[in-house]
């Protein structure tokens, strides 16, 4: 019996629909394809960078190290006596590689991270014994006649379960901005519970402060403030950047809280234990 005209009709419609799903579907394959040879070639280049960075950084370590054992020999004048602007020469040459060490240092970290190398200890720690450290950490470098440094006593929290060396150099590196850019006032450093699981830990200083259309960017790599006081001082732009990683290796995250001529509050906000379950003691 002969296909009526609809059958036929219907008959060609379903053909042209599965040569169009066809040519779709090898569309779609493609286009998977294209994305796992660009995903495969954004890991390489990612791996590239971090390998650079740490084999660049590691190269470094061991020159800029000589150099600050060398002007550390000089300032104690072992080897004879030195004039005042002999002094004054090789405090410039100390400055200069300690800040070359701590860009360093911040590099290495970069290249760990990105590299998932990094590994996080946590542990019970005492909230007093951990600002006391920090404190006296910055005690031999604070102006306290110009800068007053404050740690609060913390408020509804005694002991948190975390990796305490990356919390302190989260706040190392606030408290170490904040004296940067605060010529004169205070830098108060508290810690008090958001909730019941959370902490916050606030860095506020009485310094130049950031205005908000900048607020977004501070805590990306390589970015610094565009200011009479960053034209002399000098950094990465990763100090940030990377407490921010920290952060979010600790479970929490970091924000900051500023007026332009007022001040401003960098803080981090991370759970009192960063497991679900209590730990042992």
């Amino acid at each position: 019996m002969p296909e009526s005209s609809e059958t036929s009709r219907l008959r060609a419609e379903n053909e042209a629909l599965r040569l169009e799903l066809e040519e779709t579907n090898q569309g779609v394959v493609a286009l998977y394809s294209e994305l796992d040879a660009q995903a495969d070639a954004l890991k390489q280049a990612s791996e590239l960078k971090s390998r650079f960075l740490s084999y660049m950084s590691h190269e470094f370590r061991t020159p800029v190290g000589s150099i600050l054992s060398i002007t550390g020999l000089l300032r104690d004048e072992l080897d004879g006596p030195l004039n005042d602007e002999q002094q004054k020469q090789v405090k410039f040459v100390s400055t200069a590689a300690q800040e070359l060490a701590e860009m360093v240092n911040d590099l290495l970290d970069l290249a760990k991270i990105e590299a998932g190398r990094i590994t996080i200890s946590p542990a019970w720690f005492d909230m007093f014994d951990f600002f006391a450290a920090l404190r006296g950490m910055f005690r031999p470098i604070v102006d306290t006649d110009a800068v007053d440094l404050v740690f609060e006593e913390p408020v509804g929290v005694d002991r948190l379960y975390t990796d305490d060396k990356k919390l302190a150099q989260i706040l190392r590196n606030f408290i170490s901005n904040a004296l940067k850019f605060t010529l004169r006032g205070e830098v108060r450093v508290s810690a008090q519970m958001v909730d019941e699981d959370r902490v916050r830990f606030s860095v506020s200083d009485t310094g130049i402060g950031i205005p908000a259309e900048l607020h977004d960017q501070l805590f990306e790599d390589f970015v610094q403030i565009d200011s009479p006081l960053q034209k002399r001082l000098h950094g990465t732009g990763l100090g940030l950047s990377l407490c921010k990683r920290y952060a979010a290796l600790l479970g929490g995250r970091v924000g900051i809280e500023s007026q332009p001529g007022v001040g401003s509050t960098f803080y981090v906000v991370i759970p009192v234990s960063l497991t679900m379950e209590t730990p042992d003691e």
